[in-house]
């Protein structure tokens, strides 16, 4: 897509149809994902205790399994559109589009639009702050 225009979206009634060609093809079906997101958690979950940390002060951290799932549609996604970092509003658009392609993921897409600025590190919109 480096030459032309981008085709235009449908916006109506808070839903973004974006074009098919600027989005990536669907890879699988929720339940693959979620087994992938529910294995890369346990990993996840895993080196933290071997590095001695507590459970009880970071499990609460930790995304959930769909939101994990959400995470990574997103980056297909940015990766897609060449690995540009989206802006707030087309974050938005993609965290729309990825719940109206895969609708159980709806409560995941929506509780991460409501959390604008969390205090969780591996939240795509976290800003750092004092190097940390």
């Amino acid at each position: 897509m480096c030459g032309g225009p981008r085709p235009a979206a449908h916006v109506y009634a808070g839903r973004v149809d974006l074009p098919a060609e600027s989005l990536p093809r669907r890879r699988a079906s929720v339940e693959v994902l979620r087994a992938e997101a529910a294995d890369e958690l346990a990993a996840l979950i895993h080196e933290r205790l071997r590095e001695g940390e507590d459970p009880w002060e970071f499990m609460e951290d930790l995304p959930t399994i769909d939101e994990l799932v959400v995470f990574t549609l997103r980056a297909e996604h940015i990766e897609a559109d060449g690995g540009l970092r989206p802006t707030h509003a087309r974050n938005q658009r993609l965290l729309r589009q990825i719940a109206a392609e895969y609708p159980e993921l709806t409560k995941a897409v929506w509780r991460l639009i409501g959390q604008e600025n969390t205090h969780r590190r591996w939240d795509a919109v976290v800003r750092v702050v004092d190097g940390r």
